[in-house]
């Protein structure tokens, strides 16, 4: 089987590169920028690219199967070229679906939370040597890459993403898993440039729920009204199983979050209530997957969480310092309430970077009201540049302060800056939270960890 990834070097593509590599096919690739870790990677596996740059004449009649990366565009030479010879094309979630249609699908989406709770699964299943394949939006502890496909798996998890399949599909990426169990974490607006209105992005949602499978089940939060509305609406033609979840019971002593099912009392390396929820909506697809409640507790206690995801920098005695992914309005609320409440009696400095396209637009800014008011204090981050090179109408330090609502927001639009004042700070019994999906226009947090005044 030959194949060739156009746009080789993103995350996810590079990833499918070397799991495909893996499972024994012939894989090239293209692309007009590899970075580290993916060149490093691609290299090892001996299917980096020579040069960079896009060759339409690698595109040849020989190849099985292209597939095409969200980062090309349509007018990619080599997707001209291969449109031209009548190649097979799939878009990543095509061909996941592609290599996974005879095995149960698992789907885990929402707004937040799908890498952490995709993770969650993952180390439930792997902790209890289930095999499985998988796809999943961070690379995580005990796992190589961050794709698994196989022929013999009988089970594959796959993170569930909203966003467009593809330069040359409009679809979202999540209706073409076609799930037998699907999640859903919750309905909070975001992706702006591709859903304009609420209602659109949530019609994405219920859109999800009619093609789970006939006879399917959807596990979906219950605390979330908006998801309840659409979970209640959707799925009635193909007769799914619905299943709803909420906080667990749980008790927090001395920083340590505990889960008390039925009497028992399980610690965790995790904290905070949407990552509980996140929990108890994995153990319940970990039901539907024949992993009883022991066996899940006994296995979640040592999860550690997914990269970036409330991921510890440095601790001490007196001081605790995390990085989080959290960049929209929904994630940015749980994430500061949840170390709030881990952290009751310390001085919380929340700190987030506005990155996304959503994030950069004005009008989109109105829906941060209140975002960081769990946090002592609140700084927000934003390049002017940024929004230049994204082609984004400018904003300014006092439409930031307007919109989050919050009279005492500290606004930097200079990493270096807001790397001194935060090296100025006395950080005794505080708690450092930086919140981005970006990395604050190059800090590296490990370093900052070291030089703070503890």
């Amino acid at each position: 089987m030959r194949v060739h990834l156009i746009a080789i070097g993103g995350s996810a593509m590079h990833n499918m590169a070397l799991a495909l590599h893996e499972k024994g096919f012939n894989v090239s690739g293209s692309d007009d920028e590899i970075n580290e870790p993916s060149k490093s990677r691609l290299a090892r596996a001996g299917i980096l690219p020579a040069a960079i740059g896009w060759f339409p004449e690698k595109i040849t009649a020989d190849i099985d199967a292209v597939i095409l990366g969200m980062h090309a565009r349509e007018d990619n030479p080599e997707l001209i070229r291969a449109r031209e010879l009548g190649l097979k094309i799939y878009s990543y979630p095509e061909y996941i679906y592609e290599a996974t249609k005879d095995k149960t699908r698992v789907v885990i989406g929402g707004s937040h939370g799908k890498t952490t709770i995709t993770a969650m699964i993952l180390h439930v299943l792997h902790y209890h040597k289930k095999d499985t394949d998988f796809m999943v939006g961070a690379q995580l502890q005990g796992f190589d890459t961050m794709v698994r496909l196989t022929k013999d798996a009988p089970i594959a998890i796959i993170e569930g993403d909203e966003y467009l399949a593809s330069p040359i599909d409009r679809r979202p990426k999540f209706h073409l898993y076609k799930p037998n169990i699907a999640l859903l974490s919750g309905i909070a607006w975001d992706h702006i440039n591709v859903f304009p209105t609420f209602d659109i992005y949530v019609r994405q949602f219920e859109t999800f729920i009619d093609l789970i499978e006939p006879g399917g089940s959807l596990v979906y939060c219950g605390e979330d009204q908006e998801l309840v509305k659409a979970a209640k609406g959707s799925g009635l033609h193909n007769h799914i199983h619905k299943i709803a979840y909420a906080v667990p019971v749980h008790v927090i002593e001395n920083g340590i979050t505990y889960l008390l099912p039925q009497g028992a009392k399980i610690p965790l390396e995790v904290f905070g209530n949407h990552n509980l929820m996140n929990l108890e909506g994995a153990r319940l697809v970990c039901n539907q997957l024949g992993i009883p409640d022991a066996m899940f507790y006994e296995a979640i206690q040592s999860f550690k969480g997914a990269a970036k995801r409330l991921e510890l920098v440095t601790r001490t005695t007196d001081f605790a310092f995390y990085k989080d992914f959290a960049h929209s309005p929904s994630k940015l609320k749980a994430t500061t309430a949840s170390v709030k409440q881990q952290f009751p009696d310390r001085y919380l400095v929340a700190c987030m970077e506005l990155h996304t396209f959503s994030s950069l637009n004005e009008t989109f800014l109105a829906e941060y009201n209140g975002a960081m008011n769990a946090a002592d204090e609140a700084i927000v981050y934003f390049n002017p540049h940024t929004i230049a090179h994204k082609k984004l109408k400018p904003i300014t330090e006092e439409q930031v302060l307007k919109y989050f609502n919050r009279p005492d927001l500290k606004v930097f639009t200079e990493s270096a800056a807001l790397v001194n004042y935060l090296k100025h700070k006395a950080w005794k019994q505080h708690v450092l939270l930086m919140m981005s999906s970006g990395n604050f226009d190059g800090i590296d947090f490990s370093a900052l960890g070291s030089t703070l005044q503890i």
